[in-house]
Parts: structure tokens; sequence; C-alpha cells
């Protein structure tokens, strides 16, 4: 419980934590902001970490001089895109070995091949669009691992995806992050944003239920 509301605080309170993270670290913090995305994007077990609402609140710090803007670009579109590959690698070792049964009902090798057919078709879109949602983005690359997606192929849409993802929400904290409605509302903006994430989900699990 108290775990929980450590993180509902830490989601609130964004700004209020990396200022205490800069005064704390001082150029560290960067690398601790690496290595939150590398892990919420490279790390199945790790998906609750801050994603989207972290980088809005770290685009209207750096509005405010707190970080260097290009810095956290250049490091974070890194720690994206190495996250994904960490993560597409890891599920591309396990595959093979936990998929190999022909009759399992959990781990049978038809649905490997069922998985690497729709990366094959569909991988593309999918790892740039998991890049949005929450939870989503975290294992849409190990999946793509597990079927074998094309690694070419899933490299081009990875580094694409990593671009849009953190450059989109840095940009948006920085022109809008600092505006008085914004700063005096931060954590309902925050709330907003995690809200606006997971509605396309949201939308595509109504959608699969109605059309049953």
């Amino acid at each position: 419980m108290e775990f929980i509301q450590y993180l509902i605080d830490l989601v609130l309170h964004l700004d209020v934590h990396l200022n205490e993270l800069i005064l704390m670290f001082g150029v560290w913090t960067y690398a601790i902001l690496f290595l939150i995305i590398f892990a919420e994007t490279g790390l199945v077990i790790t998906p609750f970490l801050p994603g989207d609402s972290l980088l809005f609140a770290l685009g209207a710090l750096a509005a405010g001089g707190a970080f260097h803007l290009e810095t956290l670009m250049i490091l974070l579109t890194i720690a994206s895109i190495a996250g994904d590959t960490t993560n597409y690698s890891i599920g591309n070792y396990l595959g093979p070995k936990v998929f190999h049964f022909e009759n399992s009902r959990f781990f049978n090798k038809d649905y490997l091949m069922k998985t690497h057919g729709f990366y094959e078709k569909h991988g593309g879109k999918t790892i740039i669009l998991a890049k949005f949602l929450p939870i989503f983005r975290t294992f849409a690359p190990f999946v793509a691992g597990i079927g074998s997606m094309t690694y070419p192929k899933f490299i081009m849409f990875n580094v694409i995806g990593g671009l849009v993802w953190i450059n989109g929400f840095l940009l948006l904290g920085f022109f809008f992050g600092n505006i008085p409605f914004v700063k005096e509302n931060f954590g309902v903006v925050i709330l907003a944003i995690i809200f606006i994430s997971i509605l396309p989900a949201v939308y595509q699990v109504v959608k699969a239920k109605m059309a049953k």
C-alpha cells in the first residue's frame, strides 16, 4: 500500500521530485533519467515507471533552465532505442527456447509462428504506436523479439518511434509546461496525459468486446 501511495505521489508531483533529484545528484540526474527510460522500455518487469508524464515534466523544467533540452533529447532517445533493442533481444533469445512444444497449451510452437506472422505484417506500426501507450511500450518489443520480427525492420521502426515519442513529449512540456494554468494544475495535467495515453488501449478493448 505504501508503495502504491509513493507511485501516486511520484506521478502527481513529478516536478517536485525531479527538483529534489537535481539537488541531490546534480549532473548525475541525467544518468538516472537515462536508466529510468531504459528500464521502462527495456525490462518487462518495470512497466510501471513513468514515461509520458516524466518526459512532459522534464520538458517543462528544461524551459525553466533546470535541464538542457538538447541533452535530454539525445540521451533519452538513445535510452528508449537501447531499451527496446534490449527487450527485443531478450524476447528473441527466450522465444525459441520456450515456444518449442507442438502440443503445449500455453507454449505451443504454433503461437510463435502466428506471432512472427503478425509482427512481419503489422510490427512497424505496432512498435511505433506502442511507444505512446503505457505498459504496451514495455511489452511490444519483447513480443516482437519472441516472434522473431525481422531485425532491420524492427530497428528502423524502433528508432522512428523513439525519436517521435521522446522528442514529442519533451517539446510539449517545453512549450506548454510553464503556462500559468498548467503550472498551477500540474498534477491534474499529468493525470490527463496518463488518461489520454491509455484511451487508445481502452478503445480497442471495448471495440473487441462489442464485436463479440
